[in-house]
């Protein structure tokens, strides 16, 4: 899978790095780093993040070949 963040739309919020927080964490400055390409496995936990986002700044894809 893809993860995607539009940092234009991201306020920070938290919501994703409490959903998955084994994808997404703020960084010493407070700002969203996340895993662009994490395990399938994780699929379920990155799905609830991107739907919990209140902008929906997070988009989850299949991965690119």
């Amino acid at each position: 899978m893809q993860i995607t963040v539009d940092m234009n739309l991201c306020e920070s919020h938290g919501q994703c790095v409490f959903a998955a927080p084994e994808i997404f964490s703020f960084d010493d400055d407070d700002r969203l780093v996340h895993e662009t390409t994490p395990s399938d496995a994780l699929l379920d936990k990155a799905e609830r993040a991107a739907a919990l986002c209140p902008v929906r700044a997070v988009t989850v894809s299949p991965a690119v070949p």
